[in-house]
């Protein structure tokens, strides 16, 4: 099981790395098709944006399933002792949703600087 979490985490920093490739040879299809000069420098940097923006959305993405799961575990057993504490638990679990909403927020900031 844990051999196939790395495989996985693998095959998505594979991925990760290849489609911004993948999007700077197409744009520069397309700067040739509209027979624009395009830099090396201006197609990293844009390169460099949207693997940014991938990083600042999925790192804050797993950090909060991390939190979520063990306060949400936590939470279940304190439910289990006292149903009474569900708005807290509720509460508490909602917290960690704010770093994914904070990692959208930074990642259309980077994009819109693109």
């Amino acid at each position: 099981m844990r051999l196939l979490k790395w495989m996985f985490l693998l095959l998505f920093v594979a991925l990760s790395m290849s489609l911004p490739v993948a999007a700077l040879e197409a744009d520069a299809e397309h700067a040739v098709a509209k027979s624009e000069e395009t830099s090396i420098g201006e197609g990293v940097k844009r390169m460099g944006y949207g693997l940014g923006a991938g990083l600042a959305v999925g790192l804050a993405g797993i950090a909060t399933g991390l939190a979520q799961s063990r306060i949400g575990s936590a939470g279940i057993g304190a439910l289990a002792e006292n149903p009474k504490l569900i708005g807290n638990v509720i509460l508490l679990v909602a917290i960690p949703e704010t770093v994914v909403i904070l990692g959208f927020v930074i990642a259309f900031m980077i994009l819109g600087a693109a």
